[in-house]
Order: C-alpha cells, then structure tokens, then sequence
C-alpha cells in the first residue's frame, strides 16, 4: 500500500504555516501526518472537513485560537495545501476560500 504525501503549494504557503503559534503547527503537522497514513478520505472531522469544489481544510485549534489549511487532493496520492490561516470567525472566511482557488487554479490543481 503507497503512503499519501501532503505538500505546500510554494514558499508563500510554507511562510502562512510559519507563522502559525506553534502549539497550532503542531497540531496541523500532526492531523498531516493521519493523512500520510489513512488517506484524505479516512481522517474525517474533526481533523478535516469538506469545504465545497475540491477543496478540504485541515482543522487545528491551539491558545490562541483557530488555524486552518485548505488543500485539494492532486493526482498521484498528494495533498497539496494552498492557504495556511488563523481563522477568526466561525465560518471559513470568503477571502481565504478565494485566495485557496485562486492558488489552486494558478499551480492548475482546480
């Protein structure tokens, strides 16, 4: 059985995941590491949750607050994540849903 790999889109999304608190990256390095070993569709809430036309958002939460990265699911078992934030409100803000597509379509992952 072939392992899954989760990857960051660019140097651009290694730098949202870096400035993540670090209890958050944790977090997020961690719920990346179940989706290595199960696969995307296996891990399910409340690690990762279906955001709407292909993309997913991995769900950690730390002190100081809520962090999300949202991915699609690429050819060849890979999860490329394309936006790294803190969210600040319940619901997945419209900005950062744009931004992820918007990536997504530029690497022609969408």
């Amino acid at each position: 059985m072939t392992n899954w790999t989760v990857e960051t889109l660019n140097e651009v999304v290694d730098r949202e995941l870096e400035a993540l608190p670090m209890d958050m990256r944790g977090r997020f390095v961690r719920v990346s590491q179940l989706i290595e070993e199960f696969g995307p569709f296996k891990v399910g809430m409340p690690h990762i949750r279906s955001l709407s036309n292909k993309l997913w958002e991995i769900r950690v939460s730390g002190r100081d607050g809520i962090g999300r990265g949202i991915y699609l699911v690429a050819t060849q078992k890979r999860v490329v994540v394309v936006h790294v934030f803190v969210k600040k409100s319940q619901k997945t803000p419209a900005g950062a849903l744009r931004t992820a597509s918007l990536r997504a379509k530029e690497a022609k992952l969408l």
